[in-house]
């Protein structure tokens, strides 16, 4: 059983694509992060950065005691070694995999997140700001687009952890600026994964622990997401 600290979010949504495409047995474990559920204790002893998602396996390969994980691209990886699934077998196929997840991880993510937040969430709208992330992250769609111009999937031929990694960062598209149709062999992609019944699934759980579709950020959550320093940590 994986128990997944979840929050319906791009990065909690990596995690359900993986689980219900392998069909591992796995509880929903809501981390309200809006409300600041990821500083009580027990989260932190789980995930020290305060960030969702996290897992715990309570039946690692190992037989050993229970094996926390967090960092959603971490997580990918435990979990495509643990199922032997979603990830090449050969050198050239997995480290292909791997670099693609990094990418999502130190690219695409943190920059579109960016960009989320200039154009959406801050108090005060800078032009600045909001045109290099939506210029960056066109730039990244443009990567992605070039590179899905002869293949199905980001690894040629599988779908695997790499796709996972950037498909929800690509769903909230309209909030980056970026029209799809811009990026034709992206948009096929895109398609491609949506349709997916394990996609569909994954998605569908996101109502389980917010049914009422509630933003997570709202004036009340603001401190909570945005006004974080050194002393968060501290205290």
């Amino acid at each position: 059983m994986i128990d997944l600290y979840y929050w319906a979010t791009p990065n909690g949504h990596k995690i359900t694509l993986f689980l219900e495409e392998a069909g591992l047995p796995y509880r929903l474990i809501p981390v309200n992060i809006g409300a600041g559920d990821q500083f009580q204790p027990d989260f932190l002893k789980i995930a020290p950065n305060n960030r969702i998602p996290a897992i715990v396996d309570t039946a690692p390969a190992d037989g050993g005691a229970p094996l926390s994980l967090f960092e959603s691209g971490a997580i990918l990886l435990y979990l495509a070694d643990k199922t032997g699934r979603f990830i090449p077998a050969d050198l050239r196929g997995r480290n292909e995999a791997l670099q693609w997840l990094f990418w999502q991880m130190g690219g695409l993510g943190p920059m579109a997140g960016q960009n989320h937040h200039f154009g959406t969430y801050a108090p005060e709208k800078l032009p600045y700001a909001i045109e290099r992330y939506v210029k960056e992250t066109a730039r990244l769609y443009a990567v992605l687009d070039r590179h899905l111009a002869d293949r199905d999937f980001i690894v040629d031929g599988q779908y695997s952890i790499a796709d996972m990694a950037c498909y929800p960062w690509i769903v909230p598209h309209e909030r980056q600026q970026q029209r799809l149709e811009d990026f034709p062999h992206l948009k096929r992609w895109f398609d491609a994964i949506a349709a997916r019944p394990a996609t569909q699934r994954a998605y569908g759980r996101a109502a389980e622990v917010n049914p009422a579709g509630t933003p997570t950020v709202n004036e009340a959550s603001r401190k909570v997401l945005f006004g974080q320093d050194a002393t968060t940590i501290r205290r």
